[in-house]
Parts: structure tokens; C-alpha cells; sequence
């Protein structure tokens, strides 16, 4: 077992038990195909038994297809780091799902079109950029916790609340300008109903067609899709038109396509590439902070060690991005929500050609399915692996990064990462310092799986002022 944290205090001498992080009960033997078929169309998440969450190989045929389940630390860094480019392609049940959507855009490319274009999205969201949004997202962050105010206690569902935040923040980041709660909302509506709308499992992949079959789009599913490039075209033609702000992510990759007609982005990749930076960078912190919450009502003594640090930090003013790294509190919860619902809990992988991972065969086409639902739940590198223990990732703990890896692994580690951390951690210490969000008495949040990880049914809540509004952010 991994090292992974410092010890934590007894529950006597915190005054309160752990929380078990609501999770899908495993099965004790595999599912059949009707099983697979059913379940899938529900989540992802309800095919796996037991010996899943055990380091490990194994190896099944749906069908004439055979998918190899990988969950053992030196494995996972074989397909993902040392031999990436056979296991570069994304499973075709994923990139028929997203290519309507995406087209060729960053998270489902491959080959040369993402090395051409991983390096110039990659500089755009870099790690060194983030302090320049930090104003951006204090600002939306403060109006947004206005918003909750003004509620008076009054319940809403959360998943969709953090989405407009988020959506509104990676708006006027990604293109510059206010979105409007109008626009906002259609991109997050069409891409909601969009994930309900795609079909998990793609029967001719696993019949032998290596592509698997073409995914038919009816009207309402090509409306959802009109729905989300209506607005981002707008923005892209609105910035080719002289429109647009000068420092937005947009208009550096707008700037770019124009010096280097070579890599070929045109109109359509120029939105492709920013619907990839929006979908990614609202959906998933989104998700991120509704967790959170939900887990943090629920574990009321470390909401409490969090409200000390922020006032230790901040005093009565709202905490700024420069705080963040002080506010360990804060980031430790964020990163044991993405350990318990990382937002992109299946990273599948299809192999380019004959391979082998331990002691299994890999045949071309094979489908390689890495999770870190399963990894981040392991009972053989974790200790209460269901738990949530934000302490795991604090007083210096150094994380193995082949048993945690919510952002992806390698050279396809998601290049947001940075941005999307430092989002997070600012977001939740902003609001948490404000108000005290609790979920409907006795509700379960049921975590499911169809492109991203969210509570089925979505997550009722309050929220409550704590005390007189803050000073605003200097």
C-alpha cells in the first residue's frame, strides 16, 4: 500500500465520523450482455463487482470484442505513458458520442491534427497564464454568490447553479466578453440533454467493426447540438470580425490561426477547439464544486477547519486567487472530491496494433479500459479508500500520480488542469465562506455516469448566509 497522507485525527478527538461517499453497490459476479446493455444506458458505473477495485488485470469478451480492464499502478503508466501511442485512441464509443459535438477538437483528436494543436491550446490555458483570470473569476464569483443571497434560503438544484457559475467564468475567460445568463444557459440546457441523449454502447464495435457503426442523430439531438455551436460561432465570428476582446483564449487562438495558416484552423476547428476548452472547462469544475458541497454538508468538521483558514487567510474580505495557495483547506477538499467523483470517472483507450499489458494478449481494436473511479477507490493503495478524507492531501502528502489521476495521465493530461484546480479552490473558499449549503434532509446523491459524473437527478439544496454579506475582493 502507497504512503499516501499523515495520519488523521481519531474520531474522538475530531467529534465526528468519517463520511462514506455514496457510491454504487458492487456486483458479485459480471454482468451479462442484457445486463451491460441495460445498465449502460442508465451509467457507467453499475457493471463492476468486487475484485474491481483491487489491483489488477483482467480480461472479457463482450461479444467478439475482447476489453481489458487495467487497475495496477505500473500498468496504467505502461499504456497512458510508456507505450501512449498505440493507446492514444479514445474508445469509438466515446468519440462517436462526442464528434458530433466536438468534431476534431482537442479532447477526442489524434495523430497529427493533436500534435499540431495540443501545443497551441496547451499555451493558452498554461499554468502561467491562470493570474491573469483571477480577476475574472473573483468578479463573476462575487455577483454569482450575490445571486444566492438574494434566494433567502430558498431551494434550487445545485449541479445546474454551478454550472452557470462556472459556465459564466470560462466565458468571459475563454471568449472574453459576458456570456449573458441567456446564452449561458442554452450551451449548458443543450449539453445536459445532450449527455442523456447519447447511447453508451456502440453494438457494431463490439460485433468487429473497429470504427464501430455511425451514431444516427435524429432532429432533437442535432437541436441539442445547434444549440451549443449557435453560441460559440457567434463568438468565433465576432472575434474574426474585430469584435471580440483582445485577451481572451479565443483571440489567442484566433491570433494564432491567422500567423500559422498551417495548422489548419479554420472557422469550424476554431470552434471545435473552443467548445473543447468551454465543455471541458465548465462541465467538470461544475461537477467538481457540486460534490464538494455535497460531501462537505456531510462532514460538518472539515467545513469548519475550512471557515478557520479562510478567516486565518482572509480576515472578512472574499478570498482572492492570490490566497489560494494558502487556503490548504480549500484545496485538499477539491482534490479528495476529484479522488471520490473524478468528473471523467472512464478513461478508455482502443489499441493501434498488437500489444501486451502483463500477461494478456492485446489484439488491434482491443478496447483498453483504464478507470479512475476504480483506481481512485482502490483498496489496495488507499486506506478507507470510500471515505472522504480531504487530509489525505495535506501537511505535504506526496500522491502517486499512477493511483490518482483525475485530469488524465501523460501526454494527454488535460492541459486546464491548472486552471481548472485553481477555479475550484477560489469558487468553493468564496462560497463556503459565505453560506452554508446543505442538501434536502434525507436526500441520497446517487452518483451516475453517461459522458460526465453527476448525482442522478441532480442535488436540491439551500443555502444560508453565515453572517452579514462580505467586503468585496480588492
Amino acid at each position: 500500500m502507497f504512503n499516501l497522507y499523515t495520519p488523521s485525527p481519531t474520531v474522538e478527538e475530531r467529534g465526528a465520523d468519517y463520511f462514506i461517499a455514496p457510491h454504487p453497490k458492487p456486483r458479485t459476479q459480471m454482468p451479462n450482455l442484457i445486463e451491460i446493455l441495460m445498465g449502460s444506458r442508465h451509467s457507467l458505473l453499475d457493471t463492476w463487482v468486487e475484485g474491481s477495485y483491487r489491483n489488477g488485470i483482467d480480461t472479457h469478451r463482450i461479444l467478439g470484442r475482447q476489453v481489458i480492464f487495467v487497475n495496477a499502478p505500473e500498468w496504467i503508466k505502461y499504456v497512458f505513458v510508456t507505450r501512449n501511442s498505440n493507446f492514444e485512441r479514445k474508445s469509438p464509443q466515446m468519440r462517436r458520442a462526442l464528434e458530433v459535438l466536438l468534431g476534431d477538437g482537442l479532447f477526442i483528436s489524434e495523430g497529427e491534427t493533436w500534435k499540431r494543436r495540443r501545443p497551441l491550446v496547451a499555451d493558452i490555458v498554461h499554468k502561467t497564464r491562470v493570474p491573469s483570470f483571477g480577476a475574472t473569476m473573483e468578479q463573476v464569483t462575487a455577483n454569482f454568490a450575490d445571486g444566492w443571497a438574494a434566494k433567502d434560503g430558498a431551494e434550487f438544484e445545485l449541479t445546474a447553479a454551478m454550472a452557470e457559475l462556472t459556465a459564466e467564468i470560462i466565458a468571459q475567460t475563454v471568449f472574453g466578453r459576458n456570456l449573458g445568463s441567456s446564452a449561458a444557459n442554452q450551451v449548458i440546457e443543450g449539453f445536459t440533454k445532450y449527455q442523456h441523449a447519447v447511447d453508451n454502447f456502440n453494438l457494431g464495435y463490439f460485433l468487429g467493426w473497429d470504427e464501430g457503426w455511425p451514431i444516427l442523430h435524429g432532429p432533437g439531438k442535432k437541436r441539442l447540438v445547434t444549440m451549443v455551436h449557435s453560441v460559440v460561432e457567434k463568438v468565433i465570428n465576432d472575434h474574426l470580425a474585430g469584435e471580440g476582446d483582445e485577451g481572451s483564449m479565443v483571440a489567442l487562438l484566433v491570433k494564432r490561426a491567422e500567423r500559422s495558416p498551417g495548422l489548419g484552423l479554420d472557422v469550424t476547428a476554431l470552434r471545435n477547439e473552443a467548445a473543447t476548452i468551454f465543455m471541458a472547462g465548465h462541465e467538470t469544475t461544475a461537477t467538481t464544486l457540486t460534490w464538494a458541497f455535497y460531501c462537505l454538508a456531510h462532514a460538518p468538521w472539515v467545513e469548519q477547519a475550512m471557515l478557520d483558514e479562510i478567516r486565518a487567510v482572509c480576515g472578512d474580505r472574499a478570498p482572492t486567487l492570490a490566497d489560494v495557495p494558502n487556503l490548504h483547506w480549500a484545496d485538499a477538499v477539491v482534490q479528495e472530491t476529484l479522488r471520490l467523483y473524478p468528473p471523467v470517472p472512464l478513461l478508455p483507450r482502443q489499441a493501434r496494433e498488437a500489444d501486451q499489458i502483463g500477461d494478456i494478449p492485446v489484439k488491434k481494436g482491443d478496447l483498453i479500459m483504464i478507470a479512475p473511479w476504480l483506481m481512485h477507490r482502490n483498496y489496495d493503495c488507499w486506506e478507507n479508500p470510500m471515505h472522504f478524507m480531504p487530509e489525505r492531501f495535506m501537511n505535504g502528502a506526496r500522491i502517486n500520480p499512477l493511483v490518482y489521476f483525475p485530469f488524465a495521465l501523460g501526454p494527454r493530461i488535460c492541459p486546464g488542469m491548472n486552471f481548472g484546480l485553481a477555479e475550484a479552490t477560489l469558487c468553493l473558499a468564496t462560497l463556503v465562506q459565505r453560506f452554508a449549503v446543505r442538501p434536502r434532509a434525507g436526500y441520497l446523491a446517487e452518483p451516475v455516469c453517461r459522458l460526465t459524473l453527476r448525482p442522478d437527478g441532480g442535488l436540491p439544496v439551500t443555502a444560508k448566509e453565515r453572517a452579514a454579506p462580505r467586503a468585496k475582493a480588492a
